[in-house]
């Protein structure tokens, strides 16, 4: 397994990774409006400009395939996916903890907003509830998820 920062030339790849992940995921736990808006929300636009911005990571699998990503925005996880073929091998965990350590280097505090189906995850790496949002999809659901902050455990100056 290795974790790279994406270039533009893996663009399909984390675009596939997000998409793939959110159609087969997302549904499980949210009505049709709020998948159809954390599909537009991660839009091929958001995608490159992280990616141009060089603060999108790709996980490539012990087999070779791009199979998990994350994007890091100042102390803020974001976009953070394992496809689902992929999942229960350890690459999620990989990621965050990847992306911890990254974030923790240059900030006290790492803050994300929690999916349903990623909350219990976060808790148990000792992130909690800060604030709620509840946000109108525009297709007729609302989004309701947390955020949650971790802080940084040591020195960071």
């Amino acid at each position: 397994m290795n974790i790279r920062i994406a270039e533009e030339k893996d663009f399909d790849d984390v675009k596939k990774i997000t998409r793939e992940t959110i159609k087969e995921i997302y549904p499980k736990y949210y009505p049709h409006g709020a998948v159809r808006f954390f599909a537009e929300h991660h839009s091929d636009e958001n995608i490159m400009r992280d990616i141009r911005a060089g603060i999108v990571y790709l996980l490539i699998s012990d087999e070779g395939i791009p199979a998990g990503t994350v994007t890091l925005t100042n102390n803020e996880i974001d976009r953070l996916f394992v496809l689902p073929s992929f999942q229960r091998r350890g690459y999620g965990k990989s990621l965050m903890d990847m992306a911890e350590e990254k974030i923790s280097s240059a900030y006290d505090v790492i803050v994300l907003h929690a999916s349903l189906p990623a909350k219990s995850i976060y808790l148990k790496r000792g992130y909690h509830e800060i604030d709620y949002i509840k946000i109108n999809t525009g297709h007729g659901d609302y989004l309701c998820a947390d955020i949650m902050e971790k802080k940084v455990e040591g020195d960071n100056e």
